[in-house]
């Protein structure tokens, strides 16, 4: 069986610290849209913790997971750096 495709779980790091940290401050004034931000902040961390259950599943199955960093580029290495 091929690598079952995933989106890297850097991905939901990155949104989740644009929205606490930058989102929230610019909203911050106005409870409805801080009210808005804080239920997309809730719904991105069960999608991140959703995702590790499904990856522990496939583990435990014996499938790889491939995490992809974008839709158009896949098996290829990415380098980060340290």
């Amino acid at each position: 069986m091929e690598p079952i495709p995933l989106p890297s779980p850097i991905h939901y790091e990155l949104i989740l610290q644009l929205l606490e940290k930058q989102t929230m401050s610019a909203v911050n004034q106005n409870p409805e849209l801080r009210n808005q931000v804080t239920q997309l902040i809730i719904t991105l961390r069960k999608a991140a913790s959703q995702q590790k259950r499904l990856e522990e599943v496939f583990q435990s199955s014996a499938v790889t997971v491939e995490h992809r960093w974008s839709i158009n580029h896949h098996g290829e290495k990415v380098f980060i750096p340290d």
